[in-house]
C-alpha cells in the first residue's frame, strides 16, 4: 500500500470515518440523495493496441529494442493489468514488433490474466527460479540480445542488476522516451475520463462546502467530500482539508485544526474514474467576511492562474508557464524566487492515470507544450504563520492553445467555480 501526502495528513476511509464528529456523520449521509454521474467508457482493447502501435514507432525511432514495465501505471496503460509491486516480480515486455509477454509468477497467472487487456502470452516462473532468465529468453528469442532495452522510470534497480547479468549483451536505457512519449499524450477517451473524474470532485466540493458547521475537523470536511465523491461515483482514497494557519504550509500540519466563523479554508482533493485522475483545490473563508488581506491575496493567486493559462502556448516550454508566474509574483512583492511569502512550489504537475506525473510547470523545464498534455494550474501564496491561497484547476493543450476541465471561481462569495465541459 503507497501512501500519500493527503492520507498521511488528513486521513482517510475508515479512520476518517471513525474520527467524525455527529455534525460531520450526519452532513454525510446526506449523500446519499446525491445520484451517480453519467460516466464515459473505461479504456478499451482498441485504445491500448493504438497505445502499442505509438510505442513500437517510438522503439523504432529511438533505436530501442523493448521496453520492460513493471507493475504501476505504465503496465495498466499499455495491457490493462492492475497488479502491485513486491519481491516477486511481474513484468512486461513489450517489443519493437510482436506482440509483448508478461512474466509473473506461476500461482498469481490466473489472478494477472484477469485484468489483462491486451494479446500477450503469460510466462511464468516458479519460486526457485529467476524471473529475469525468462525476461532474457524472449529478448533473444526476438534477435534483442545485443539491442538497447528499454526501462520504464520506476522500475526497481534490481530488475536493471540481475537482467545485466542474464542478458550482459544488451544496453539497457531509459524508457522516457517511448512510455513519456506515449503517456503524457492524451486522447480523447483519456480525456474524457478526466473529465468526468473533475466534475464529479467539483459537485463533491459544492456538496460539501454547503455543509460546513462550526466545530469540525478536516477529518471531518473530508469525510463528507468522500461521501459526496462516492455517492456521485468516483473513486476516492482521501484528500487534503486545511484550516487556518494549516493553509499557509502547502501540505499541511499535524496540529489541531477546527472551523470556526473567519477560518480560512483549504480543500485540495480528487478522485478516479475508471483509472484516470482529478485534483482540485479551492480556498475560501468560512463564516464570515474575509479580512482586506486574505481577499487581497485571494484575488492575485486567481490573478496567477489567469498568467498561467495566458504563458500556456502551443511550442512554449513548460518552464515559461511557472517563469510567467513567479515574475508577476516578484513585482507584486512576493519572493523572489521560491521564497516566502510567495510561490514555494512549482506552478503545475502533469495529471493523467496518476495525480502526479511528467512533466511539471516548473523553472528549468524545456519540453515544449503539445496538445493532449495535462497539468494542474495552481500557483498558491502562502504567508507563513498567516495563511495561504490555492486554487488549482486542470486543463488540457489542444490545437489553439489550454482548455480548461474546470473553470476557477470568480470570487471569494462564490469560491467553487464550475464545469468547464
Amino acid at each position: 500500500m503507497r501512501l500519500h501526502r493527503r492520507q498521511l495528513l488528513a486521513g482517510s476511509g475508515l479512520l476518517a470515518a471513525a474520527s467524525m464528529t455527529g455534525l460531520a456523520k450526519a452532513a454525510a449521509q446526506d449523500a446519499g440523495d446525491l445520484r451517480p454521474m453519467k460516466l464515459p467508457p473505461p479504456i478499451g482493447r482498441d485504445e491500448r493496441m493504438a497505445r502499442l502501435a505509438r510505442a513500437r514507432t517510438l522503439m523504432a525511432k529511438e533505436n530501442i529494442g523493448a521496453i520492460v514495465v513493471e507493475p504501476g501505471a505504465s503496465l495498466d496503460y499499455f495491457t490493462g493489468v492492475q497488479w502491485w509491486r513486491s519481491e516477486r516480480l511481474t513484468v512486461a515486455v513489450i517489443p519493437v514488433t510482436g506482440d509483448p509477454i508478461i512474466v509473473t509468477p506461476f500461482f498469481e497467472k490466473p489472478s494477472v490474466e484477469e485484468s489483462l487487456g491486451i494479446a500477450a502470452e503469460v510466462r511464468t516462473w516458479d519460486e526457485h527460479e529467476e524471473p529475469l532468465k525468462l525476461v532474457a529468453e524472449f529478448l533473444r528469442s526476438r534477435g534483442l540480445g545485443a539491442s538497447r532495452i528499454g526501462m520504464e522510470e520506476t522500475n526497481r534497480y534490481f530488475i536493471i542488476d540481475r537482467l545485466t547479468q542474464q542478458l550482459p549483451t544488451a544496453k539497457l536505457v531509459s524508457a522516457n522516451p517511448v512510455v513519456r512519449g506515449c503517456r503524457m499524450i492524451k486522447t480523447g477517451a483519456e480525456i474524457a475520463l478526466m473529465q468526468a473524474a473533475s466534475d464529479i470532485t467539483l459537485a463533491a466540493f459544492a456538496h460539501s462546502w454547503a455543509r460546513l458547521k462550526a466545530g469540525m475537523t478536516p477529518a471531518d470536511i473530508d469525510a463528507i467530500i468522500g461521501s459526496a465523491t462516492r455517492a456521485l461515483g468516483g473513486s476516492y482514497d482521501g484528500g487534503l482539508v486545511l484550516l487556518g494557519e494549516g493553509t499557509a504550509y502547502p501540505h499541511g500540519t499535524h496540529k489541531p485544526q477546527v472551523i470556526e466563523r473567519g477560518t480560512n479554508v483549504l480543500f485540495d482533493c480528487g478522485c478516479d474514474v475508471h483509472g484516470y485522475k482529478s485534483d482540485i483545490s479551492r480556498s475560501f473563508v468560512w463564516g464570515a467576511d474575509p479580512t482586506s488581506e486574505q481577499r487581497v491575496v485571494w484575488q492575485q493567486m486567481r490573478r496567477g492562474q489567469d498568467i498561467a493559462m495566458a504563458a500556456a502556448n502551443v511550442g512554449a516550454s513548460a518552464g515559461s508557464v511557472d517563469e510567467a508566474v513567479r515574475k508577476a509574483y516578484e513585482s507584486w512583492g512576493y519572493g523572489p524566487g521560491y521564497k516566502l511569502p510567495g510561490l514555494s512550489h512549482r506552478t503545475g504537475h502533469g495529471i493523467g492515470m496518476e495525480g502526479h506525473e511528467p512533466i511539471n510547470l516548473v523553472r528549468g523545464e524545456q519540453t515544449p507544450l503539445a496538445p493532449g498534455m495535462c497539468f494542474s494550474n495552481e500557483p498558491g501564496l502562502y504567508l507563513p504563520g498567516k495563511f495561504g491561497i490555492r486554487l488549482e484547476d486542470c486543463f488540457h493543450m489542444t490545437a489553439s492553445g489550454p482548455k480548461w476541465f474546470t473553470e476557477p471561481p470568480k470570487s471569494l462569495e462564490d469560491p467553487i467555480g464550475r464545469s468547464a465541459a
